[in-house]
């Protein structure tokens, strides 16, 4: 990981309101970054943003990227950005107590991550414990797993 970041922002529709509360607090740390999210989030993320930009004067170039909506497809596209390492930690705010269309792609992005040794918080005291690390920002190399091994295991 180079000391740039790239960062993903999720929420769920329930969820939405703390992350914005979160990215309101945070904005500053984010424009240091790149940012990921997915639909409607990364509207979000970014009006948050410009409005926090405009209120208090500051001028600054920030990078979001925006994928599908995650029952349309954001989770997964966020899957294969992992998968091919171009995602340095993830934010992801997903509401344990509803029921969600989509709840495999949500299971299988939070497996991809740990596979691959990504960084995760599902709630705000992790999101603040990741944001406030010294090694945000400084280069990080993670320790992956050799799964070569499972790779050439004769089926």
């Amino acid at each position: 990981m180079k000391k740039q970041k790239n960062i993903a922002l999720v929420a769920h529709d329930n969820r939405k309101k703390h992350l914005v509360e979160w990215v309101q607090y945070n904005w500053q740390t984010l424009l240091k970054h790149s940012m990921v999210c997915t639909g409607t989030t990364g509207k979000l993320v970014e009006e948050t943003i410009q409005a926090k930009m405009q209120e208090t004067g500051i001028k600054s170039e920030f990078s979001i990227t925006k994928l599908k909506s995650g029952p349309l497809g954001g989770d997964q596209q966020l899957g294969a950005l992992i998968a091919e390492g171009k995602i340095d930690l993830i934010i992801f705010f997903w509401d344990p107590m509803s029921p969600h269309p989509h709840d495999v792609d949500v299971k299988a992005l939070l497996r991809i991550a740990v596979l691959y040794n990504v960084p995760i918080a599902c709630n705000r005291s992790t999101a603040d414990f990741l944001i406030s690390s010294p090694l945000l920002n400084e280069p990080y190399e993670p320790i992956l797993t050799d799964y070569s091994e499972y790779l050439n295991r004769n089926v």
